[in-house]
């Protein structure tokens, strides 16, 4: 560990923001990076405490106390190597992470866990202006042939691991560029795309091949890549989106999350705007917005809304609003269930909970308002919690523009998966265990969201590198991967 006493003597201190009437005039990032001295600071509070719980929080585990003491000492460089060693892509999760690790941490017990997450993106963002980062090429070739179908954070990691193992393997990506999700799920507000960028270009360098806007199941036959490879992986997300099923759903103004959040970042990459898409285009733009669902997607259609000039925000959310602070003898080290503000609320939004949405009002087939009454949740006699409607609650909300952020419900069932024709579990997503990820189909596998549901990157990044391993076991034998 770097100091003994680091967390007896140091307050916590974390990146802070640029204020919000400043950053709302761009899609920028906004966080303002600690100064390396306060950094090694925050470092040495990372104590001795017997069982670091963090790395079982962590789902990549990775070796937080390890890179802590070795930034306390200054030792930047091989901080960066540890920290590579169980996560290919740290500047990601050090942006976009919700950080389960500090959940996790022991000084979290008093809600004064170490600014692990602000220490990762520190190190990484380092080491790439150091020049500490480079190709990685395989020192001898296997012949083997390996295709990926996906290129969010669980094909881009099982890809570079593959690549780095000998195979030689090809990334399709249905989208015109690479990054899945991270691309155009996470606005570039909270992750600035040059950052895939670099990370594809060092992964083209160690051998990838690349091929975008190449659809399996409909531009080439999942077939056809099965007999041209020795396997192939199914990387692809949980893309199908929780629909809002009121009368009403069909008025225009009304659009899934994904489908507004993807239109801005294609207009922040500088593509002209695509005016046949479906339904249009979506903007924000002097409009009522009304967000439904109270997750990471809908705070990011906040922060998205914000930036585009709406007149006015609402978050609305089904369940119960959380406690402000959770029961640690309950909870801890798990990940809690509590109230959390994004840095997007602070933009100017209206938040409220325990809402059920009944139907949509518009005119001229536009919206104009949401039917909405509030609910209760009562435990029934068989234990589980049931939704009740109370009489009299009933309320509308002014909405020119309703962004459906309600979560996803795993993988699209046409295309690719349709033909691959696999088990699926009984969530609907592909069956494959976390030893081996075969699917039901000989050379086969699959992982990340495809395989367990809508997740965090980090879940993404895991599976990705434990599923290259799996693929590296059943190809050669044996492997030097690591899990």
């Amino acid at each position: 560990m770097g100091k003994p006493t680091g967390f007896l003597e140091i307050e916590r201190r974390d990146r802070g923001y640029e204020k919000p009437e400043a950053r709302v005039q761009s899609f920028r990032e906004f966080t303002t990076p600690l100064p390396e001295p306060t950094l090694r600071e925050q470092a040495a509070r990372c104590m001795d405490c017997g069982i670091p719980f963090c790395h079982n929080a962590c789902p990549v585990m990775n070796q937080i106390p390890d890179w802590n003491n070795l930034v306390y000492r200054a030792q930047w460089r091989q901080a960066a190597i540890n920290l590579h060693s169980t996560n290919n892509f740290p500047e990601f999760t050090g942006r976009i992470c919700p950080a389960p690790c500090e959940a996790g941490c022991t000084l979290n017990i008093d809600d004064n866990p170490v600014t692990i997450k602000s220490i990762e993106c520190a190190i990484v963002d380092r080491a790439w202006e150091e020049g500490w980062i480079a190709p990685i090429p395989p020192t001898r070739r296997t012949g083997k042939r390996v295709a990926i179908i996906g290129s969010g954070p669980a094909g881009m990691a099982c890809a570079q691991q593959l690549a780095r193992a000998g195979h030689d393997v090809t990334l399709f990506e249905k989208q015109d560029r690479i990054g899945g999700l991270l691309r155009y799920g996470i606005p570039d507000f909270k992750m600035e795309k040059h950052l895939i960028d670099r990370r594809v270009a060092q992964m083209a360098a160690e051998g990838v091949a690349f091929r975008t806007g190449v659809e399996i199941g409909k531009d080439v036959a999942l077939e056809t890549l099965l007999a041209e490879h020795d396997a192939v992986v199914l990387a692809g997300g949980a893309e199908w989106p929780r629909n809002l099923e009121v009368p009403g759903r069909e008025l225009e103004g009304i659009h899934y999350a994904m489908d507004f959040l993807t239109q801005q970042n294609k207009r922040n990459a500088g593509d002209a705007e695509d005016r046949a898409a479906p339904r249009g285009t979506i903007s924000a733009k002097g409009k009522h917005v009304v967000v439904v669902g109270g997750g990471d997607t809908g705070s990011d259609c906040i922060g998205t809304s914000a930036r585009q000039g709406a007149a006015s925000i609402t978050q609305i959310e089904i369940l119960p609003k959380p406690p402000v602070r959770e029961n640690k003898g309950l909870v801890w080290p798990d990940w809690p269930n509590r109230l959390r503000s994004s840095h997007a609320h602070e933009e100017g939004c209206t938040r409220d909970w325990a809402v059920l949405t009944k139907g949509a009002r518009g005119r001229d087939g536009r919206i104009e308002a949401l039917d909405c009454v509030r609910v209760e949740w009562v435990r029934a006699p068989d234990g589980r919690m049931q939704m009740q409607e109370l009489a009299g609650s009933d309320f509308t909300l002014p909405a020119d523009l309703v962004l459906l952020a309600m979560g996803f419900l795993g993988p699209h069932r046409p295309g690719v998966l349709a033909e691959a024709a696999v088990e699926l579990d009984a969530r609907g997503n592909v069956a494959a265990n976390t030893v081996d990820y075969r699917t039901s189909r000989e050379k086969l596998f699959a992982a990340g969201d495809m395989r367990r549901g809508q997740s965090l990157v980090v879940w993404a990044i895991r599976e990705g590198r434990q599923c290259a391993r799996a693929v590296d076991l059943a190809l050669m034998g044996v492997s030097t991967l690591p899990r």
